[in-house]
Order: structure tokens, then C-alpha cells, then sequence
């Protein structure tokens, strides 16, 4: 059968991956990101970052770290676990896993930059919206991601976008990180 491999008797469907961006053309991205994010703002007064668990995260850092580059400003980041305000929560049969926001500062009034891995239907960035505004009463609130698949199902716009990648919905983009143990890479998996 096209696609399978034959593993200690059983089959294992391997899926067909896509490479789109690499470890330079990701650096590049949060490096534009970056620079776009301060000219919008014009500077780093009154700018926090939150990564959206779990890559989110790790391009926050990023981008705070070439912002801090460029800037000579540090910008405060938090990491914001959305789990509970899914909307898709009491249709799931599995126990959802939380894992840890940490938002050490007071978000009033700051203009915050949500930072996510991949934009698909909008629904991961409505729920950290959601959990933004329980932890106060932001100036503003903006959207960078790696990633823009396209598919919206919410009308959620990102700001700063990574690269467009046009896909079918029966694909799946995987950003793999070094801080999660892999090498830098975007890819397109298809079943």
C-alpha cells in the first residue's frame, strides 16, 4: 500500500510531510516580526508580549529577544495557557491538560502583542483574547504569528504574519522548535 511501512508485522501510516520554511526563513520571519512590531508601536513604551501555549511561548521569547536587539528595551513577556476557555471544551472526551500562565505583570492599559505559532480558524486566538481580558483591561490588543493557513471560521485578523501558507483543510502545519527538542521547521503533513 503507497505510503505504509511495514513494521514488526503491523502497518504504521507514515504521513507525507512538506517541508515550507526552514530554520533561516523562520529566524528571518520573527526578525521582520520584530522590526514591524516596533515601527506600529513606535518603540517598546507601554509593549508586553504573551505567548499562546506552547509554541506560542517560545516565539514570544524570540521576538522579545530580537527586539531587545534592535531596541536595546526589554519588553515584559507572559505565557498564557487557553485551555479553559475553548470552546470547544465540553465536547471533548479526554481531560484537558493545564499547564501554567504566568502573566507577571498588570496588562491595564498595555498594548499587548499575542504571539502564536499558527492561525487557522481563529478560535485558539479568541480564547486567549478571553483570557487576556480576565486578567485586565489591555489599551489594545495585536496578533503576530508564524503562520497564517488560512480557514477562518471567526473574522480574526493577525498583524504580524510569518509567511502566508495556503492549505487544505485536511492538512495539518506543524511548527517544530528547538526549544521543544526538534530542529527549526515549518511542514505541511498530509495523511
Amino acid at each position: 500500500m503507497p505510503g505504509t511501512r511495514m513494521t514488526t508485522g503491523a502497518r504504521t501510516e507514515k504521513p507525507q510531510e512538506r517541508l515550507v520554511m526552514e530554520a533561516g526563513d523562520i529566524a528571518r520571519a520573527l526578525t521582520r516580526i520584530a522590526h514591524e512590531i516596533l515601527e506600529r508601536n513606535k518603540g517598546t513604551k507601554d509593549l508586553a508580549l504573551v505567548g499562546i501555549r506552547t509554541g506560542g511561548v517560545h516565539l514570544a521569547h524570540r521576538l522579545a529577544r530580537r527586539i531587545h536587539d534592535i531596541e536595546g528595551a526589554q519588553v515584559p513577556i507572559g505565557e498564557l495557557d487557553i485551555t479553559l476557555y475553548r470552546d470547544d471544551l465540553a465536547l471533548r472526551k479526554d481531560q484537558p491538560v493545564l499547564r501554567k500562565t504566568s502573566v507577571p505583570f498588570n496588562i491595564s492599559d498595555l498594548k499587548i502583542v499575542l504571539v502564536d505559532d499558527v492561525l487557522f480558524t481563529g478560535r485558539t486566538t479568541r480564547a486567549a483574547m478571553d483570557g487576556l481580558i480576565d486578567l485586565g483591561r489591555p489599551a489594545e490588543i495585536q496578533l503576530a504569528v508564524l503562520v497564517d493557513r488560512g480557514h477562518r471560521q471567526l473574522p480574526i485578523k493577525a498583524n504580524y504574519i510569518g509567511k502566508n501558507i495556503p492549505t487544505s483543510r485536511d492538512e495539518i502545519v506543524k511548527v517544530l522548535l528547538e526549544e521543544e527538542g526538534e530542529e527549526d521547521r515549518v511542514v505541511i503533513l498530509k495523511a
